[in-house]
């Protein structure tokens, strides 16, 4: 896995995670909910950057790359809705379609785990997945997420929640 880094997200990422989000689209629309495409543009891309990185000023996000050896951009991943009172926050990650199976979206959610238990000192985490996609059920399952049962009266969801005690 030394051929892969997770660093935080850069101002200067732009041209890099829109090539990277242009070149998965499809894809990451057939696992997640579609991003607009206004998104997927130079000043889209970089209006989503700058407002991540004052969500990471506001102790509300932090944002993540995973970089190959050539410093390309090959996945993210994000603790989001970060809660210090609660100790709770949202994990999200995608990787490249051509790099899946190569153990990027582990790499990636054990970083935002460790980041998670030493930068912001939280004492839970939180991952939703649609029940379709069942790689991503795998990695969190691997990483020691459980599934978190609906009540009893509570509507049929297309997605699970899936909880990971700090």
């Amino acid at each position: 896995m030394a051929r892969f880094k997770v660093r935080e997200l850069r101002s200067t990422d732009v041209d890099g995670l829109l090539a990277f989000e242009v070149r998965n689209r499809e894809w990451f629309e057939s696992q997640i909910d579609a991003r607009d495409p206004a998104f997927y543009s130079v000043q889209g891309v970089g209006e989503h950057i700058e407002e991540y990185l004052c969500g990471l000023a506001q102790g509300a996000w932090h944002p993540f790359v995973i970089e190959d050896a050539d410093e390309r951009i090959v996945g993210r991943a994000n603790l989001k809705s970060i809660n210090p009172a609660q100790g709770v926050a949202q994990v999200g990650y995608r990787v490249d379609q051509q790099l899946c199976g190569q153990g990027l979206a582990t790499l990636a959610l054990k970083h935002l785990i460790q980041q998670a238990q030493v930068r912001w000192q939280l004492r839970q985490l939180v991952a939703y997945v649609f029940k379709e996609n069942i790689g991503s059920r795998k990695v969190l399952d691997r990483c020691g997420f459980l599934l978190e049962e609906p009540a009893a009266n509570q509507p049929a969801q297309s997605e699970y929640c899936l909880v990971l005690a700090l």
